[in-house]
Parts: C-alpha cells; structure tokens; sequence
C-alpha cells in the first residue's frame, strides 16, 4: 500500500485527525465516549449595559446542572448587538444537544461550518470565542479544576498587570500627569494612555480617535507633551505604553515614535492598520520602540503574516475576540517559536480578564495584563469574583477556583437578558 492510499483509508476510517470528525458526520457524541447524559440544553445571552459599555455575555448550560459562562468581547465601538445575535446563532445551530467537553471539536465545526469564518472578524471570533470560553468553564467544572491545568498547568502564581482606563478624561498634559501620578500612588507599575485620542468628556468616559488619519502640528504638539509630562510625573521605572489605535499615516507615526523614544516607552500599540504587514514592519524597522499588535487580529490565521514578517514585538490577542482560550494559547505557542511576548489585550467585563488569567497561567512567553480598574462598581458586581478587585501592588493573583473562576451575578445580569437558546 502506498503512503497515499494509506493516508485515504486511515483518514475513511476515523483512525487519524482529519477523519475522526468527519465533515458531514459532526463531531462526536457523547454516546462516543461512553456517556449518553451529558449535553447542551440551553444558552443565555445578556446583553448588558454598563458605564457606557456593551458587554455580551454568554451562559451554557448542561443537562448535569453545571452551567460555564464567556464573552465576545464587542463591549466598546459598534457592533455588541450584532455580537450577541452571532452568540445566538451559533448556539442554536452547533451547540445545542453536543457534549461540552468537546471543545476543540465544537470550535471546528463553528469554523468550518459557518462560511464567513474564513477570513472573518470580530463579530464572529467574538461569538466563536464567548462559546469556547463557556465550554472550558463547564469542563473545568466538572472536574473541578482551573482550566489552566487542563492546558498545562500554570507557570506563576500571580501576573504583572497594566493599567489603562485613566486617562479618558485628561485634556492637557498637566491632566495625564495628575491622573498617571495618582494610579502609581494605587500600587500600578506599568500605565498605557492615548496620546492622540481626544476625551468626548460625558458621564461614561469615552474618547475619540483621530479620524482621517491625519492631526494638525497642535495636536501632535500636545502629545508629545502629553509622554512627556506622564514619565516625568511617574519617574523612570514606571512603564509607559501607548496605544495610538491605528490612528495615523505610516510616514506620521514614524515621525512621531522616533519622537517618543527620548521618554523609555515599553511598547508603541498598533502603530498601523493591523492588517497591513508591510506598514507594521516599516514602522518596526524605524522606530525604536518595541512595537505590539493584536487586539484587531483575529485566530492564528491572522497573526501567521505578522509572525512571520517579525513586523511586531508583543502580540497582543484578545481571548473574547481572536477565537477563545486554546486559540490564544496557540497564537501563544506561536509567538514562542518566533521569540515575541504575548500581552493579552483585555478591555471587556470581569468575565474577559477571568479568562485571560486562564491563559497568563500557562504560557512561557507572558508578558504583562491588560486590565482596567477605575471603572464604576457596577461593572465589577456582573460576577461574584472580578479578578480587578484583588489585583494589589500591580500583580493580579491566578485564582485557583475550577472552571474559569467566577459566575454571573443573577440579580445583576437577569435585566439584561436578551435571548435563549434551548433544546
């Protein structure tokens, strides 16, 4: 028999990967493994409203009583709505009845089976992603583990945290100085603000990006100004990140990082459109400033160029949007392979950083979390457990809980329940 003959029969009969699926079959049953009980009977999705955010959470639950939660993670822009109506639909049509256990299965036949996966963005990694974080909350669970022991086990006891957040309504540089000396004196050892971004100045907080690509010789004044007044305000070992947001030209934001080296800033944030490779490699070749990427990057699929060109430092996945927890553990694995560090990017609920801690657990190449702590308590309350609350000298502890660590408050999240998915 040749290899190729071998190869078509092994594969026809389920004997290796690719087979054991199968295509039109589904994945396995529980009946499969032995077990007839155990499978999806309903998911919840909330659509929540809190502090001028969106976030969409998602609730699994099991014919055994034990329910996982996750999160697409669209709580800020546009787009919350359509991310819970992708929640729905692919409960709907590949999660009810299965086994949750088959996580890895379950995210295949979402990928395979949905069409615009291929190639696809945010709203349907963020669905994709809410599920497969709900599912590892319900393995975890039921055996009564964290699920980073289910990934390898962790590597540290607790993770370097980042805070970002403060700064939404500074105006002047006398502002960001104020406000980044009063989040140092909280115990925060690394800070991340928008220097270009402008604040919109209403009760929740938000800012507005640089539109048109484009700034006037003022506003870029003011940001330099802006760097300059944060290192001096928090000395010289505090780190300072900048997340620009993809907001400027190529050739502008070159100018201005080459500007920013002179005050030590631990990485320089989308610097460029995301997916154009070829501008982020230009921008790391001329500006001295690590460069870190990701939160607009969606599966391995959308990291392999980046990786491969070495256009970037620090990867940046986002858990609740990039495809899930064992999607960032692989983008993780690759980073390694290429010597980049991986930052999670983490700007949604409690749910968000209770599933990134699963990932900062286990991965060689962690380098620091995104976390956003001044927040108002509402947000905080949607779980029994935010991680924020127990962060103290800028180190956010690994919890040892099962599961992902928290579970939604009824009260809190019952208001914002917006559709149902059942058997």
């Amino acid at each position: 028999m040749n290899r190729r003959a071998f190869l078509t029969r092994a594969a026809a009969a389920g004997t290796i990967g690719a087979g054991a699926v199968g295509t039109m079959a589904g994945p396995p049953t529980s009946a499969g493994r032995g077990k007839t009980s155990r499978k999806i009977t309903e998911v919840q999705v909330y659509l929540v409203s809190v502090g001028g955010r969106h976030p969409v959470l998602a609730r699994v639950l099991t014919d055994e009583g034990i329910s996982g939660v996750g999160e697409a993670a669209i709580a800020y822009g546009i787009g919350a709505t359509a991310a819970a109506g992708m929640v729905k639909d692919l409960a709907q049509e590949f999660l009810l009845g299965k086994d949750p256990f088959w996580i890895e299965a379950l995210w295949s036949e979402m990928y395979d089976h949905t069409f615009w996966s291929k190639g696809g963005g945010p709203i349907i990694f963020a669905g994709i992603s809410a599920l497969e974080q709900a599912l590892w909350d319900i393995k975890g669970k039921s055996l009564g583990i964290p699920v980073y022991e289910m990934l390898g086990g962790k590597m540290r006891d607790q993770v370097r945290v980042y805070a970002n957040g403060w700064s939404f309504r500074c105006l002047k540089p006398a502002d960001f100085a104020r406000e980044a000396e009063r989040v140092v004196k909280d115990g925060y050892t690394a800070i991340k603000f928008y220097p270009l971004a402008s604040p919109e100045m209403d009760v929740a907080g938000h800012i507005r990006h640089v539109a048109r690509r484009s700034v006037d010789r003022s506003a870029e004044e003011r940001a330099v100004a802006s760097v300059k007044a944060v290192r001096d305000a928090v000395g010289p070992r505090i780190d300072i990140m900048l997340d620009v947001s993809a907001e400027l030209t190529t050739d502008a934001i070159i100018r201005l990082g080459q500007r920013m080296q002179e005050w030590d800033i631990a990485f320089l944030e989308e610097p460029v459109d995301p997916f154009d490779v070829e501008a982020l490699k230009k921008v790391s070749e001329q500006v001295p400033i690590p460069i870190a990427v990701g939160e607009r990057l969606y599966t391995r699929y959308g990291f392999r160029r980046v990786l491969e060109q070495h256009a970037a430092d620090v990867l940046q996945p986002d858990i609740g949007n990039t495809g899930g927890i064992l999607e960032s553990k692989k983008i993780a694995a690759m980073a390694e392979a290429y010597t980049m560090r991986v930052a999670p990017h983490n700007c949604a609920s409690p749910v968000s950083t209770a599933a990134a801690l699963q990932l900062d657990a286990c991965i060689a190449n962690f380098l620091i979390q995104e976390v956003y702590p001044y927040r108002i308590p509402e947000h905080f309350r949607l779980v029994d457990h935010a991680p924020e609350r127990e962060i103290r000298n800028g180190l956010m502890p690994i919890p040892d809980r099962p599961g992902l660590g928290v579970e939604l408050v009824e009260e809190k999240v019952r208001p914002f329940l917006w559709a149902r998915c059942r058997l």
